[in-house]
């Protein structure tokens, strides 16, 4: 089975029915299952629970290979009637019409196919090598994949998937990361750039910025509490230690969204012993400052995106004045709340219209649009060098 070439899914599906015992299992197993392999934690160093045996694959095939593992035990869980593969494209289907452009061209048809979904599958864990180091893909789309998880499981029990869902989902976990960063006893500047890039990439959705106890109640599901928990676990880990003060912070953050004691610990536990273990095999840990190397990424591949579309994004531009007025004001002042939210919805209707692009409407990507906005009018000063505000 190589997921790298087509057929993969039929063929996993196959294997995968000779010994369906961990289908059985209950949501905390497998979920721990999926953590203890790298999955949560965007970091695929194993198939969970060994389901396939083969040691060779690559850590994008071991991506692919864990997702769909976790998609297929949901539809399991789910007894819903609907078969497994047409269920994940009509989630996927459904994600694309209310988000993001992303999928196009692979959706659409009567007929859903294994062939279909293999390449679903494979352009929402790949993204192209040279705008994403392979180091970042880690941290940034990967530990996002569980998302996926959650909304399939959502889907699955209403039918739909509400747009309010993801929002808030996405805007509970930024809330709840925003302040496990600002727990943090000593912050450098690298701390302080990332807490700035959440708090702005907060302001820009498209409803108003949720705080720590409505995230708190969004946050519903044991499999979404145990997520958030160990994100933020991870989050606390970027200097490559759990201080006493982010320790409270955690066990406060646990107490408030009633995980046990156990529970809790078991969650600090596991972070500390996956990265400590496994330190030589996963790159990004490799950098000194983990925050750092996640600014500076993050920073690189707006930058590389913004560059290789600049045609398409400056003839977009041009015919949206009042979105090239405000990017140019953003540049001398800050801009006020409703401002901000004519900047998120202007530009969000431009990445709809630019497929590649469409990376900032996966979850998870609401979290860079600051740094959209930072780069645009240094990326293409052409466009607004009529509207230029002089210093």
């Amino acid at each position: 089975m190589n997921p790298s070439a087509q057929g993969w899914i039929k063929k996993l599906l196959k294997e995968v029915s000779k010994d369906t015992a961990f289908l059985n299992l209950n949501e905390t197993q497998f979920y721990d299952s999926l953590r203890t392999c790298g999955f949560i934690y965007g970091s695929n160093l194993e198939i969970v629970l060994d389901i396939v045996e083969r040691k060779d694959f690559t850590e994008e095939e071991r991506s692919k290979i864990n997702i769909l593992l976790a998609l297929l035990y949901t539809h399991h869980q789910s007894k819903s009637e609907t078969p497994f593969v047409k269920s994940v494209i009509d989630f996927y289907t459904e994600i694309n019409e209310i988000k993001t452009s992303f999928f196009k061209g692979l959706l659409g048809g009567d007929k859903k196919s294994s062939e279909q979904l293999e390449k679903i599958i494979h352009k929402r864990t790949q993204i192209d090598a040279n705008v994403l180091t392979k180091n970042f893909q880690y941290f940034i789309i990967n530990a996002l994949l569980y998302i996926d998880v959650l909304a399939f499981q959502e889907f699955l029990k209403k039918k739909s998937i509400s747009t309010d869902y993801l929002k808030h989902l996405e805007a509970a976990i930024e809330a709840i990361i925003l302040d496990v960063l600002n727990s943090k006893s000593t912050k450098n500047k690298y701390d302080e750039s990332l807490i700035r890039l959440f708090e702005s990439s907060l302001r820009y959705f498209d409803s108003a910025p949720l705080s720590y106890e409505k995230s708190i109640a969004h946050i519903k599901t044991d499999q979404e509490k145990s997520y958030i928990l160990d994100l933020s676990c991870m989050a606390t880990w970027t200097d490559k230690k759990i201080d006493k003060n982010e320790q409270r912070f955690l066990v406060q953050l646990g107490t408030d969204l009633n995980i046990s004691k156990d529970r809790i610990r078991d969650s600090i536990g596991s972070v500390n012993q996956f990265y400590t273990e496994n330190k030589d095999n996963i790159a990004l840990l490799s950098s000194k400052n983990l925050v750092r190397s996640f600014y500076d990424n993050s920073s690189k591949m707006v930058s590389k995106l913004i560059t290789r579309n600049s045609k398409r994004l400056y003839q977009e531009l041009k015919d949206s004045k009042e979105l090239m007025m405000l990017l140019t004001q953003s540049t001398v002042r800050s801009l006020n709340e409703e401002e901000q939210k004519k900047v998120q919805e202007q530009l969000l209707d431009i990445f709809k219209s630019i497929p590649s692009l469409a990376i900032f409407m996966l979850p998870g990507g609401a979290l860079l649009l600051p740094l959209v906005i930072k780069f645009i009018p240094k990326l293409l000063p052409s466009a607004f060098d009529e509207n230029r505000i002089e210093d």
